[in-house]
């Protein structure tokens, strides 16, 4: 038999182009297609795909970022055997047309969203509810933020709001005036580690803004587009985030299709339990992101085993979900959580199980760990673009354009 995927198996130079649209230059704040340097792709019989993209310099930092994006991306494809990156440099026309796009999109975009463009967003989602996505979001955002990185939270699950809970915060959400606007401030955690420094996590979630956790929202799909629109918009995020990690509601509704629009930047970690049954629904989260042109960054599986005081190791919830799941969505299982009281308490309790001691707690720390240095690196400004950006735009403005 064959090797070679069937033709009708292969992505489209449209469908690896529209992934493309979510590898944004995080200097230039827009994506590396309509700033003019993914210059198209090919793709032979074999799912070689072979993707053209000309930087503003050849040698910038950024080049490696760019490139471990856009393969991970494109490598989610159907049947993609290998990504092959030819790079060019923008020519002189090209770079100033590239940096008058640049100025247009942040005229046109100023305010639309108030996560810095240099910080990692990364969606965690899952097919249904009852799989522990919200602890696992909170415990991977504590985790992130015991290693020292600056974390934003956002509980985008507006009916089923439970992180403040787990996180151990109350009170209310302040809002400060800005210029003509509006804007609320999050609720922020510090986490200090001796080894690793300081760390926090700020956080907005309808849990701040409501009565009680017990208080029903009886809203629907349009007002939950507008509550996530203004937790994107209105939120006065803080510069210097490494990470924002989302919350996401179950399934594959209004929230997580709106979100994808105005985050496409974002990358999606699926979380799944070991029963098959969890991983085929979790697997529409995987066909949502595809549809979607977001990238599925990592799968996580949740309550995996149980381990006795003698060591002995019960698979209460079957075997082979997470390790499924990623093999269909073609990235990586970055990580099993074992079922532990510690877990479930610290949810309960407000203190987070990455926090303490444990397995679960050695598991979130290696998943921290994998994100890092892996799945999706913090960004490091090298500022190749922004050193000729004050050059380009003098040129520019001589020219009158």
């Amino acid at each position: 038999m064959s090797d070679t995927p069937e033709t009708s198996s292969l992505p489209t130079e449209d469908e690896v182009m529209g992934l493309m649209r979510g590898v944004i230059d995080p200097e230039l704040g827009g994506d590396i297609v309509d700033l003019g340097m993914a210059k198209g792709a090919t793709i032979s019989d074999e799912g070689l795909v072979t993707i053209k993209i000309a930087l503003t310099t050849m040698g910038c930092p950024l080049q490696a970022q760019i490139r471990n994006d856009a393969r991970a991306r494109v490598e989610s494809l159907p049947g993609v055997t290998k990504v092959k990156i030819d790079w060019a440099e923008l020519s002189p026309d090209d770079k100033a047309a590239t940096m008058s796009r640049a100025r247009q999109i942040a005229a046109e975009n100023a305010g639309d969203t108030a996560i810095p463009p240099t910080t990692r967003v990364l969606a965690i989602s899952s097919g249904k509810g009852g799989v522990g996505k919200s602890s696992v979001t909170v415990n991977v955002a504590a985790a992130l933020a015991k290693k020292g990185y600056r974390i934003g939270l956002l509980d985008a699950d507006i009916w089923g709001f439970s992180v403040p809970r787990m996180l151990g915060l109350d009170g209310r959400i302040e809002a400060e005036k800005d210029g003509d606007s509006t804007r609320m401030t999050p609720v922020s955690l510090p986490i200090e580690d001796s080894e690793n420094g300081k760390g926090r996590i700020d956080v907005v979630s309808m849990g701040f803004l409501v009565d009680g956790e017990e208080s029903a929202l009886l809203w629907r799909g349009l007002m939950l587009n507008r509550a996530v629109q203004h937790f994107l918009e209105d939120v006065a995020w803080s510069d210097d985030l490494d990470y924002v990690l989302i919350d996401m509601p179950p399934g594959t509704g209004d929230v997580a299709m709106g979100l994808a629009r105005m985050l496409p930047r974002a990358e999606m970690i699926v979380v799944t339990t070991p029963a098959t049954g969890a991983q085929k629904v979790a697997a529409r989260a995987v066909s949502m992101a595809r549809k979607s042109h977001v990238r599925v960054a990592g799968v996580i599986e949740n309550m995996s085993v149980f381990i006795n005081e003698e060591g002995n190791r019960y698979e209460l919830f079957g075997s082979g979900g997470g390790e499924e799941l990623a093999e269909l969505s073609g990235a990586p299982l970055i990580g099993s959580v074992p079922i532990e009281p510690t877990v479930s308490s610290g949810g309960d309790e407000g203190t987070p199980a990455a926090l303490g001691d444990g397995p679960a707690a050695e598991v979130f720390a290696e998943i921290a760990t994998r994100i890092v240095e892996e799945i999706s690196p913090p960004v490091e400004m090298a500022g190749c673009t922004a050193r000729m950006m004050e050059a380009v735009e003098e040129a520019l403005d001589a020219a009158g354009l």
